[in-house]
């Protein structure tokens, strides 16, 4: 059973719509990330979910029940049994930790209201800070104890918006780690906003991307990265060369790196061809490919990114590449290349 659905969900602000349309359900148990650029209306989707926002028109329901579009109807945050987690963490300067944690908790008695909020502190690993005040704290603490005051309640579902954003790379991989156990653990519906595609790809059970206030893609990371159904899905979840052709009349785009497939498009098609840069290999120059030039070898961790030279008929081509390798030959090195055909996509020119 779904413990948060969508249906046909709109908002608009003046003449912008935020969320257009949006059908989506999130399950009992599962996480699914909304991931997409700033502005695209992820923030005001799940501000929607959680009463923050009022939709124009649509549905959402909790737990099997409809939280209303307005007036009367509206279900109010504090009735939706939803923990939300903000981007800005959103934490009561003048309260104790476990005051903050506490406030979600007014209709249990002190006694109860203490354990759970203790309970919650030590889940998170901040019970050692349970009597210091926000401003002590470091973004790491802070973020924990704001997750802390979400669980504290015992919601149905978490709403995270973007709540590693705000952290150095070494400890947000950390907490998102930390933070995905304690969700799944909870067995709660979660729906998590982030702009980082590779976040997304590690944490949730199902990405939902999402494009001007749409919906783009909906589907496991593996059908996502696998199976994009658009350009902007490639570009978005990876680094992707783009180049634009025509179909041919067998079926193929003619292009300086070899025919590449169409997928049955229609002869004469505009098409947007792209390459992620991990789909380019290349051996000594002779070998089986396209000739090539190495124009520049950078290192990146235990691999290599390269630009690349392709003869054109109108001038030089020029692309990117990753690969997991450092032996790589001198900057201006003929090679031949060649490309991964799973990591190449063909698609029609967005009008």
């Amino acid at each position: 059973m779904a413990s948060v659905s969508f249906r046909k969900l709109r908002k608009t602000f003046g003449a912008m719509s935020a969320v257009d349309n949006i059908n989506l359900d999130v399950a009992d148990g599962e996480l699914v990330c909304l991931v997409g650029p700033s502005g695209c209306g992820k923030s005001t989707l799940l501000r929607l979910a959680a009463g923050l926002e009022t939709a124009d028109s649509g549905e959402i329901q909790i737990a099997g029940k409809s939280m209303g579009t307005g007036g009367a109807r509206l279900v109010p945050p504090e009735g939706r049994n939803v923990g939300f987690v903000f981007q800005d963490y959103a934490l009561f300067p003048h309260l104790s930790v476990r005051e903050n944690v506490e406030f979600g908790l007014t209709k249990l008695d002190a006694s109860t209201r203490a354990a759970r909020a203790d309970a919650a502190l030590a889940r998170v690993r901040m019970m050692v800070h349970a009597g210091d005040y926000p401003h002590t704290l470091s973004g790491g603490e802070q973020q924990r104890v704001a997750l802390a005051r979400a669980m504290a309640p015992q919601p149905g579902v978490f709403l995270l918006d973007e709540p590693f954003s705000g952290l150095d790379a070494s400890l947000r991989n950390q907490l998102a780690e930390e933070t995905w156990h304690l969700l799944k653990q909870s067995g709660a519906a979660t729906l998590l906003v982030t702009h980082d595609p590779e976040e997304a790809m590690l944490m949730g059970d199902r990405i939902a991307v999402m494009r001007d206030g749409a919906l783009e893609q909906v589907g496991t990371p593996q059908e996502v990265y696998a199976s994009p159904r658009s350009a902007f899905v490639v570009e978005f979840l990876s680094e992707a060369n783009r180049f634009r052709y025509k179909v041919g009349d067998d079926g193929q785009v003619p292009t300086p790196f070899g025919p590449i497939d169409s997928q049955n498009l229609p002869e004469g098609t505009e098409v947007d061809v792209l390459i992620r840069y991990h789909a380019i290999s290349f051996d000594e120059a002779g070998a089986k490919g396209v000739a090539a030039t190495l124009r520049a070898v950078l290192p990146y961790g235990r691999g290599s990114h390269v630009r690349l030279e392709v003869a054109g008929d109108e001038g030089p081509i020029f692309l990117r590449g990753r690969l997991p390798r450092t032996d790589l030959p001198e900057p201006g090195s003929a090679i031949s290349m060649t490309l991964n055909p799973s990591h190449v996509f063909v698609f029609p020119v967005e009008s």
